[in-house]
């Protein structure tokens, strides 16, 4: 273990001498990650300048934070999504050749297990809502439909909630289901029109998007998670355009090429051939896999 001092502690040189202390890390990745976090922490407070009182209000902010997290909160997740750092990890993370959709974050509402239903089934379990009919084709980058792809959608409800939110009021797995393609790689089932929703407020990464003028919604979506033998898993969202919340999502997922447009289908004909007795709400969207690395 070296015990040379690469030089005295200064505000010119405080960034190279914490990264020198670092020479010995048994983890190298762990030494590169920390330099950078290092150098570019360093460097906002440099250009900052916080007063000490500044300083501990942000000591206090993480601290906070921390102690609002438990066994179903993850306030810190929550932090990272509102600065769009999770979604830039995540984009990182799902860069796609040209052609392919495009990912977003997972969200925290995702449960496993749901059931696998016929293709065209009612997702909806208590029929409360604007009724909504979601269909399309699970393509390769070569144009080539997907026979077997495993869909697994959930949603919201027309008030904003899932499921898992409202215990003892939605029916368990409502508004969630699992389906698979057939040969010509179409799918198509029925829900409900999702509304806007806040993420949780009431903490203190609440308390800072308040502070900064910003508000807490993630506009109107629906949830994906596409798998294919020989394709890359794909985690994504369709969106709501015409959603009051559609340009300021407060977790930055929304992608112009998930945008989806809801059309309110009023004509008696279409009506009965899709299967309701009242107007309805049709949502195309097709989605392109991209191969398995």
């Amino acid at each position: 273990m070296s015990t040379e001092k690469p030089g005295y502690f200064t505000e010119e040189n405080s960034a190279d001498v914490v990264i020198a202390r670092n020479a010995d890390a048994s983890d190298k990745r762990l030494a590169e990650v920390m330099a950078v976090i290092t150098k570019h922490l360093h460097a906002a407070v440099k250009e900052i300048e916080p007063t000490q009182e500044e300083w501990f209000e942000a000591i206090k902010f993480l601290t906070s934070v921390g102690h609002t997290c438990n066994d179903w909160r993850q306030e810190f997740i929550l932090l990272s999504d509102s600065l769009g750092v999770s979604m830039l990890v995540d984009a990182i993370n799902n860069r796609k050749p040209t052609g392919a959709s495009e990912s977003t974050v997972l969200g925290p509402f995702h449960v496993p297990d749901a059931p696998e239903l016929p293709m065209g089934a009612d997702i909806c379990l208590d029929q409360k809502g604007e009724p909504m009919l979601v269909r399309g084709r699970i393509v390769g980058t070569d144009g080539q439909p997907l026979d077997g792809a495993k869909i697994d959608v959930w949603q919201a409800n027309d008030e904003g909630f899932y499921d898992v939110q409202q215990k003892g009021l939605q029916p368990d797995f409502n508004l969630r289901g699992v389906f698979r393609t057939g040969p010509d790689g179409t799918y198509h089932f029925k829900g409900v029109k999702p509304k806007f929703y806040p993420i949780p407020d009431d903490g203190p990464v609440g308390q800072m998007l308040q502070k900064l003028g910003r508000h807490p919604y993630r506009p109107a979506h629906l949830h994906y998670i596409l798998e294919a033998p020989g394709f890359e898993t794909l985690i994504t969202h369709i969106f709501d355009p015409d959603d009051p919340y559609i340009h300021s999502d407060a977790v930055f997922g929304v992608k112009e090429s998930l945008l989806a447009k809801f059309d309110l289908i009023s004509d008696p004909e279409q009506i009965a051939r899709a299967g309701f007795d009242r107007p309805y709400y049709e949502v195309v969207h097709d989605f392109v896999l991209a191969p398995a690395k």
